[in-house]
């Protein structure tokens, strides 16, 4: 039994900043950020059974399903840096998931915070159109918050930055539909449990991760 771990769920729309707050309490708390794309690609690259199952999904263009996303995820959970604590980004994205997601934290008697990233979708539109990646090693800026030191240029390893098919204005705007109708019924999920905060992404990165830290503290 693990009494004592602390499972922190970041839930968000697209652009919100969650990944980001969940980089910056991993440093903080010194536990592990975990993110859905991290752990199937680590799966497909360690080639286990499960990684096996999903590049087929993968390959064919198609969602990998709830059932092997779920094994994948709690197979995770059971290594040892996790032992004291995680944080997860990007899953769950169902109810399906948030149940299958329970059941592992009910059966080691881990303490659950979900910190919801809160920004409306016209904040987010402006934002994702904004925001430029560097495709070598993956490193995210945004042309009016946090541009690169150079115009163009990675900060991390000079590569030339690129802007995302999905990062236009229309796509954003079909990729936060589909948010609030297959994701958003997670913080309602989440509330009745008692297990939500909603903080303001709307503010400056700083402020976002202390009001985070403190409601971390605080339920402790």
């Amino acid at each position: 039994m693990k009494n004592d771990r602390l499972a922190i769920i970041m839930l968000g729309p697209p652009g919100a900043g969650k990944g980001t707050q969940a980089r910056l309490i991993s440093e903080t708390l010194k536990l592990p950020h975990i993110s859905t794309g991290d752990m199937l690609r680590e799966a497909l690259k360690n080639e286990t059974e499960l990684g096996k199952k999903a590049k087929e999904y993968m390959e064919s263009g198609t969602l990998v399903p709830d059932e092997l996303v779920d094994a994948i995820v709690a197979e995770r959970l059971k290594r040892e840096d996790c032992d004291q604590g995680l944080i997860l980004d990007g899953y769950p994205r169902t109810i399906s998931q948030a149940e299958a997601l329970q059941s592992i934290f009910q059966e080691d008697g881990s303490r659950v915070v979900t910190i919801g990233v809160e920004v409306g979708d016209s904040v987010l539109i402006d934002r994702l159109s904004s925001r430029w990646t560097c495709p070598q090693c993956s490193k995210m800026f945004n042309a009016r918050l946090d541009p690169s030191k150079v115009n163009g240029k990675c900060d991390a390893c000079n590569s030339d930055l690129v802007q995302r098919k999905d990062d236009t204005k229309e796509v954003i705007a079909e990729r936060l539909e589909v948010y609030h109708k297959a994701t958003r019924p997670l913080i309602q999920y989440y509330q009745d449990k008692n297990f939500y905060f909603g903080v303001n992404g709307d503010q400056p990165i700083d402020t976002i991760c202390e009001s985070i830290l403190n409601r971390i503290e605080a339920d402790g």
